[in-house]
């Protein structure tokens, strides 16, 4: 299984203490591209007009971020 298969099947088994630097990855792997932010937020916009906005907190996303990365990932994967 590849780093990025075992990555999405961790945050889909279980959406807590995702790293920020995962969910970014993942972000890009689905086809979200960075889009700015501010302080500590980065703010992610796939092509279809979702957006996905994660907080660096301590270098984890905040739970209710990867409830969202979760969603996303089940509408986009490929």
């Amino acid at each position: 299984m590849s780093r990025k298969e075992k990555l999405i099947k961790k945050v889909l088994n279980s959406p807590v203490n995702v790293r920020f630097n995962d969910a970014c990855l993942i972000a890009e792997w689905l086809g979200f591209e960075q889009k700015g932010g501010k302080g500590s937020h980065t703010v992610y916009v796939h092509p279809s007009g979702t957006m996905l906005n994660f907080q660096n907190r301590k270098g984890f996303i905040l739970a209710y971020q990867a409830d969202q990365l979760a969603r996303a990932i089940k509408k986009y994967r490929r």
